[in-house]
């Protein structure tokens, strides 16, 4: 080989590699709104919120308390975003009309108590809908979808003694960060899951909290008993808001609904959501 093919051969990969380079998307470090604290003491409240506003073509990440953004929870009911994607991919469901009959057992939120279809399911999160999709589909057939869209650990196991009574996105091994609750509900939004269209714009549309000429709440609540979340977007003409809060729930009930006024004040707070 010639000096001047191998020099030519050289250039050739070094131009190769600086285009790799160059076109590495460059990750910023989420920025830590200290401010934020301010919010979470008001309620007396310890957690985390993540939020990413794509607003104007732009991308800013913010987060209160990044080390426990990055830990990894039980998703519990905001789980029912994906699993309503794996239903209705496995013809479990057809469509939000299917109804599920109501097996008799009396629980202790009185919504639960009565026939469902899956956006009543959504909304009243009733739990027993969801384990029977879990008995239908089975642990491997989960564990498939989990992997296949990269949630959380991808672990649907349980351990020995809740296996028969519990859910495996409450009470088992399955858990997400609040970091990975935005990732996946980005994909979501941008309708990328490798899931059917129609499948993605239903669960979407299941996932309405409230709504506006101008703007558009799609969110899901969880609640494991130690700690809860409240997980989704605001849309806006342009672009979304994403959001993903965790706080504990030392008080269990009397806790719930600060879920919903922590994170609602932060989104205020960067008018994500209107200050009324």
């Amino acid at each position: 080989m010639t000096d001047y093919r191998r020099s030519f051969i050289i250039l050739l990969s070094v131009a190769f590699l600086l285009g790799l380079a160059i076109a590495q998307p460059v990750i910023a470090k989420p920025v830590e709104q200290a401010e934020w604290q301010q919010i979470f003491d008001k309620y007396n409240a310890q957690g985390t919120i993540f939020v990413l506003d794509e607003r104007d073509g732009q991308q800013t990440e913010s987060v209160y308390n990044l080390d426990r953004a990055s830990q990894r929870f039980s998703p519990a009911s905001t789980f029912k975003i994906p699993h309503s994607l794996f239903a209705l991919d496995a013809k479990l469901v057809n469509d939000e009309f299917q109804i599920f009959k109501w097996d008799g057992v009396q629980r202790s939120f009185a919504p639960h108590n009565q026939d469902q279809n899956l956006r009543s399911a959504m909304r009243n999160s009733a739990v027993w809908v969801y384990d029977e999709f879990a008995k239908q589909l089975g642990e491997q057939k989960a564990q498939q979808y989990l992997s296949l869209i990269n949630y959380g650990n991808a672990d649907p196991s349980m351990d020995s003694q809740v296996a028969k009574n519990g859910s495996y996105w409450i009470d088992g091994n399955l858990a997400i960060s609040a970091f990975e609750q935005v990732e996946f509900l980005k994909a979501l939004y941008r309708n990328q899951l490798p899931f059917a269209l129609d499948a993605q714009l239903l669960v979407k549309d299941i996932m309405i909290t409230e709504a506006k000429s101008d703007w558009i709440l799609r969110a899901k609540t969880g609640w494991q008993g130690k700690y809860g979340w409240w997980v989704g977007w605001v849309e806006w003409p342009t672009g979304p808001v994403f959001f993903a809060l965790n706080i504990d729930t030392p008080n269990r009930l009397q806790d719930l609904y600060k879920r919903q006024a922590i994170t609602r004040e932060i989104l205020k707070s960067i008018e994500a959501l209107p200050a009324s």
